[in-house]
């Protein structure tokens, strides 16, 4: 076998554990194919944009290919982002879990929620597949490709895969366990409680509010949150005497629905672009220009971390890069200099968490394609809150560095001030002039944001090489991370579709329309609710899932009290910026504390980020009171 086998094959050599070799080794090899193909995607889109727009020659076979490339990206990536453990899920108590624990709550994931749900959605992908074979589909558009089934049984295979790695990954988890006793006995608990649930008695609780509080229970004990939406889905419709299995039989179209989405194609593409920039080393360079540009300023060194942390937001997007990498370089180099620990800290999760609000945020992807809107309308919209929380950082560390003297001293330097400008100019220039490219052209509605996605990556690759920093490793890591996330977000993406499904069918979202216009009653107060509850779940669960789950729930009520759709979704954004930093659970915390190690406590970090967490609602009062600001830059 060859030397890079895992160890606990190496111990046992059964049929099993050979079996989950080869499965890894395929997986991994599927996965390396789609990040060969991502690249392809990002080329193929960029070529096209660039001959429909310079040469007026277009090709509905060409985008028919791209969006097939996407589907084969996301679809095949499942298995690979699953191997690698890359499908989130709330690990506030399960990171502290032992080695055991962990390891059954594997086996418990894929053998009671991935694997029984997966089977399911087979059988009717391949009869989605099958009825397309028959009829001999094809494109409904002129010049657009033939067979249409295979792309359908793409579907079919990814899940196939899927089966195979959740298999593997039960096997690997297996032999983990010392304690196989205590497993079986928890095993049979869990039989029981699905007998006990095919009685009636499980619905002497309404089955909504039972629905929600097994989701939660699992959610909180650690479970991927996208195989938590999936399997519940699945487990209600069973034990439901109303549904039955036939609600979910529309299932492989809805998702089939999801891969012809255009604008969610830009979500790899933007994930490529701010990984390419990532590993090219512009945050580093940024860091140390800034740092000198502003050093001689009491509070400078924060400041220019708020100015990169826009700088990357509006050309990576990507909150968890940022802040890690701002931790790992500006964070020693302020407390070098004597600054305050805690606004250090708070001034770093604050400005990477930018990326949630300021385009092109993937948020902003996401609630347009959930809500119904136009994504570069939602760009537009979003530029002046994200202004204003900028201005609200910088003026807020100019104050406090001034009162208290000690927390954020200025830096004397010798360097000649005007070497320093040019300098940092250089640095600045590049990555500002992309993003003037990118979203200038969705702003100008030249390009759609795929489009510009696309130009996007094409120029991360000129600065990377530019910069002297291109090399095959940045396109491998840069390529293999966005399948990773890309998969990650997708995957959420079918669960929430099949819970959602479910939950409608109960009369969720009646209940909801009724309880928001009949109980509450007031546009107002539903505003007011809708953002208590969207930040509290902030504490626990990722944007992704809000964004896929609670937001479908509020478009009807929205449009009930006649509110502006594009206002609401801004709203949601900075809410949910607010909650990556609100501890104990935010997620910018838990990215900071890992990069910062020993250098900082958790307390001088929570401490840090509390005054920032008021800035981001005193940032959202304003866009509620003055709702005209999101439509400066033209509606």
């Amino acid at each position: 076998m060859p030397s890079s086998r895992p160890t606990e094959f190496k111990k046992k050599e059964g049929n099993l554990y050979t079996m989950s070799y080869y499965i890894d080794t395929l997986t991994k090899k599927t996965g390396f194919l789609t990040a060969i193909l991502a690249l392809c995607l990002a080329l193929l889109v960029g070529y096209d944009a660039m001959m429909r727009y310079l040469f007026s020659e277009g090709s509905i076979a060409l985008q028919e290919i791209e969006w097939h490339i996407f589907d084969i990206v996301f679809l095949f990536g499942l298995a690979y982002a699953l191997k690698h453990d890359k499908h989130v899920r709330v690990d506030i108590f399960f990171s502290h879990y032992s080695t055991q624990t962990k390891a059954m709550v594997q086996i418990f994931s894929m053998l009671i929620l991935l694997i029984p749900f997966s089977l399911f959605f087979l059988n009717g992908a391949f009869e989605m597949t099958l009825q397309s074979y028959v009829q001999n589909e094809v494109s409904s558009d002129p010049g657009g490709l033939e067979y249409r089934f295979f792309i359908k049984g793409v579907l079919f295979i990814a899940f196939v895969l899927l089966v195979l790695q959740a298999i593997s990954e039960i096997l690997k988890a297996y032999a983990k366990l010392e304690s196989k006793k205590r497993f079986f006995s928890y095993l049979g608990v869990i039989i029981l409680f699905f007998l006990f649930s095919s009685l009636d008695l499980a619905f002497w609780i309404d089955p909504l509010w039972l629905m929600f509080a097994l989701t939660l229970l699992l959610l909180m004990t650690g479970f991927q949150v996208a195989f938590v939406f999936a399997g519940v889905a699945l487990f209600f419709a069973l034990i439901s005497d109303e549904l039955g299995m036939n609600v979910l039989d529309m299932l492989p179209y809805r998702v089939y629905g999801i891969m012809g989405n255009i604008t969610l194609m830009s979500v790899p593409l933007f994930i490529l672009m701010g990984l390419i920039l990532e590993k090219s080393k512009m945050a580093e360079d940024l860091l140390l220009s800034m740092g000198k540009l502003f050093g001689g300023i009491r509070g400078g060194l924060a400041i220019s971390v708020v100015l990169v942390g826009a700088i990357l937001a509006a050309s990576t997007g990507i909150v968890g890069a940022s802040v890690v990498m701002m931790s790992l370089i500006a964070l020693p180099l302020m407390l070098k200099h004597n600054y305050s620990p805690e606004l250090a800290t708070g001034s770093i999760a604050a400005s990477g968490t930018l990326g949630q609000i300021i385009p092109p945020s993937i948020v902003l992807i996401v609630l347009g394609d959930q809500m119904h809107l136009s994504v570069g309308d939602l760009f537009k919209a979003a530029v002046v809150p994200g202004l204003i929380l900028i201005g609200l950082y910088i003026i807020y560390i100019l104050i406090y560095a001034h009162l208290n003297k000690s927390v954020a001293p200025a830096i004397e330097s010798n360097e000649d001030y005007g070497l320093v400008l040019k300098e940092a100019l250089k640095v600045i220039t590049p990555p500002l002039l992309l993003i003037v490219a990118v979203l200038g052209s969705i702003f100008a509605g030249i390009a759609s944001p795929t489009e510009s996605a696309a130009i996007g990556v094409l120029g991360a690759l000129v600065l990377a090489l530019f910069n002297g920093k291109f090399s095959l490793e940045l396109l491998r890591y840069a390529s293999i991370e966005s399948v990773k996330l890309t998969s990650m977000i997708f995957m959420i993406l079918i669960g929430a579709t099949a819970f959602s499904l479910v939950f409608n069918e109960l009369g969720g979202d009646d209940m909801a329309l009724q309880f928001f216009t009949g109980d509450v009653g007031e546009a107002w107060m539903f505003i007011l609710i809708a953002m208590v509850v969207i930040f509290i779940l902030g504490f626990f669960i990722d944007f992704i899932e809000i964004a896929f789950v609670v937001v479908p729930i509020l478009v009807p009520i929205v449009h009930a009290f006649g509110i502006d759709p594009i206002w609401f979704a801004v709203l949601i954004a900075l809410n949910l910026q607010a909650s990556f930093l609100t501890p104990p659970f935010g997620f910018a915390l838990f990215y900071l504390k890992g990069a910062a190690g020993n250098m900082v406590t958790t307390g001088q970090i929570y401490k840090g980020v509390i005054p920032f967490i008021g800035l981001q609602i005193l940032a959202l009062l304003i866009v509620v009171m003055f709702p005209d600001l999101i439509y400066l830059f033209g509606k």
